[in-house]
């Protein structure tokens, strides 16, 4: 797969905000553009998880991402959940790919009956309508036979179902080490080159 040109980040109101904010900083080190979405309760999440409180207006907050990964807005865009002239919003102008990630069972409901009263969600169903990369991280344990399901319609339809489990055999010596072992799959997806961690069968797992 070829390296994507535009990706859609969506943050959603699920824990494992860590995974979400580690593949934007990824994303935009590897130079791919990125449209970030986020929700009112992934403000919260952030708050509780990375102890960070995001300003309530999407220019603000992606006016403190430019200043902390040192990018402009060709690199990065913010958008509120309410935008409908965002780019994502139609299929006349859809990323490459999108992620939602972290992906509550709320949104993954939403986006399996077709649903688009928000941004994230239409941005999803457009990615579905043009057949593009649709990735969803769902952070909830236990699964229900109804998240089963939701699940299973979805990856009927193309949608790639990555729960965030770290794998072990790369010997994990921090958290971070279990983050970046799922952003790495992410980005495989995508298509996107990274050295976050050695693959299966190299010399150095």
């Amino acid at each position: 797969m070829t390296q994507p040109h535009t990706i859609t980040l969506a943050l959603t109101g699920a824990s494992g905000m860590p995974y979400g904010l580690r593949l934007l900083q990824c994303l935009l080190a590897a130079k791919v553009r990125v449209y970030l979405l986020y929700s009112q309760a992934a403000q919260i999440v952030i708050k509780q998880e990375i102890g960070e409180t995001w300003p309530s207006r999407a220019k603000e907050v992606e006016a403190m991402l430019h200043q902390r990964h040192g990018v402009g807005p060709d690199l990065l865009r913010v958008f509120g959940r309410e935008e409908w002239f965002a780019p994502v919003a139609s299929g006349s102008n859809p990323a490459d790919a999108m992620v939602v990630c972290p992906c509550t069972m709320g949104t993954l409901a939403a986006i399996a009956a077709g649903m688009s009263d928000n941004l994230i969600e239409r941005a999803a169903d457009v990615s579905i309508k043009e057949g593009r990369k649709l990735i969803l991280v769902p952070r909830e344990t236990p699964y229900s036979a109804l998240h089963l399901e939701n699940m299973l319609k979805l990856a009927k339809l193309g949608v790639c179902i990555l729960p965030p489990n770290p794998g072990f055999y790369h010997h994990p010596q921090a958290v971070d080490d279990l983050i970046d072992f799922v952003v790495a799959r992410v980005l495989d997806q995508l298509g996107v080159p990274h050295q976050l961690m050695a693959r299966w069968g190299d010399a150095t797992v």
